[in-house]
C-alpha cells in the first residue's frame, strides 16, 4: 500500500468533488476582476515578498489568475479542453487522488516561488537594491501562475491514456502520448533556455508529475477509453442494483418504521411467534401472532 492509499483512509472524505469544475469558476472570477478593475490583479499574484510581509491572501488568490492571459476565445477552448481532461483524471484515479495531483502542483509551485526569492538575494542583489526588492519580485510573480499546473494535467492525462486520439488544430488526429512526449521536450528545451525563474517554475511542474507517478506506480496505471467506459458503466449499475436503506426497526401493524420516526421506540414481544415489533402504540393493543 502506497503513502496516498494510507492518506486516503485518514483523509479521503474530505477530498473535492468535481475540482476541475471549482478551477473553472475561479478563472471565470479572475476575468471579471480584471475587466472591472485589472490593477487588481497585482493584489492578486504569487509574491514571495510581499507574502512574507503579510499579505498572506496571495498563497491563495493567485489560483484564480486565468494561466494564459485574457485572450477569451484561445482561453475558453483551453480551459474546456482541460475541464474534460480533468474529469476524465477524475473518474479515472479517484476524486481524492485528483485533488492530491493538482494541490500538490499548486503546492510545488508556491514553494518554487521561494526558492527563487532565496536564489534572487543570493545571486542577484545588486538587481534588488537598484529597483528595489518589491519592484522585482512584482515582476517575478508573473511567471508563477496556473499555466504549467495545467499542463501537468495533461501531462497526467498522457501517461494514463497513451492511446487516445484528439484532433491536434481541430484537425490532425494523433495520440496523446505523442503530444505528451512533444510537450516534454519541450519542457525540457525551456529549462535549458530558459532563465532562473523560468527554469524553477517547469521544474515544480515535472515535479508534480514525477512525484505523483512514482509514489502511485502500484495504484495508477495506463487505461484503454474502453477499460475506463467499462468501469464507469459499472460503477453505475452497481449503484443502481444497491438496494435502498432498511429501516432498523418497524411497527408490524402501522408500519411505522425508526428511518422517518428516529424518536419513536419499538420493542419486540415475546408472546408473538417469530420476531414481530412493534411501536410504543402497538405494543399492549396489537393481537398476538401464533
Amino acid at each position: 500500500m502506497n503513502f496516498f492509499n494510507k492518506l486516503e483512509r485518514k483523509i479521503g472524505r474530505y477530498a473535492i468533488p468535481n475540482l476541475s469544475k471549482y478551477l473553472i469558476f475561479g478563472y471565470i472570477l479572475g476575468y471579471v476582476i480584471y475587466f472591472v478593475n485589472p490593477a487588481l490583479i497585482d493584489f492578486m499574484t504569487l509574491n514571495p515578498y510581499l507574502i512574507v510581509h503579510g499579505q498572506i491572501w496571495r498563497l491563495v488568490t493567485w489560483i484564480i489568475i486565468p494561466p494564459s492571459g485574457f485572450d477569451i476565445i484561445w482561453t475558453a477552448v483551453m480551459l474546456y479542453f482541460y475541464y474534460s481532461v480533468g474529469n476524465d483524471l477524475e473518474r479515472t484515479w479517484g476524486t481524492f487522488y485528483y485533488n492530491v495531483y493538482i494541490f500538490m502542483g499548486m503546492i510545488f509551485t508556491a514553494l518554487g516561488s521561494f526558492l527563487v526569492m532565496a536564489l534572487s538575494y543570493a545571486l542577484q542583489p545588486e538587481i534588488m537594491v537598484n529597483i528595489g526588492a518589491a519592484g522585482y519580485f512584482n515582476i517575478v510573480s508573473y511567471y508563477f501562475s496556473t499555466y504549467y499546473v495545467n499542463m501537468s494535467i495533461f501531462l497526467g492525462f498522457a501517461a494514463t491514456f497513451p492511446e487516445v486520439r484528439v484532433l491536434l488544430m481541430f484537425i490532425i488526429p494523433i495520440k496523446v502520448k505523442w503530444l505528451g512526449v512533444a510537450y516534454a521536450a519541450m519542457l525540457v528545451l525551456g529549462m535549458i533556455q530558459g532563465n532562473i525563474f523560468e527554469r524553477v517554475v517547469i521544474a515544480s511542474s515535472l515535479l508534480n508529475f514525477a512525484v505523483f507517478f512514482l509514489m502511485t506506480r502500484s495504484g495508477i496505471r495506463r487505461m484503454m477509453p474502453r477499460e475506463v467506459k467499462r468501469r464507469h458503466d459499472f460503477q453505475k449499475e452497481v449503484k443502481k442494483a444497491r438496494p435502498m436503506s432498511v429501516a432498523k426497526h418497524k411497527c408490524a401493524v402501522c408500519g411505522k418504521n425508526s428511518e422517518d420516526n428516529p424518536d419513536a421506540e419499538f420493542r419486540f414481544c415475546s408472546k408473538c411467534n417469530g420476531n414481530y415489533e412493534y411501536c410504543q402504540d402497538h405494543l399492549f393493543t396489537h393481537t398476538h401472532v401464533r
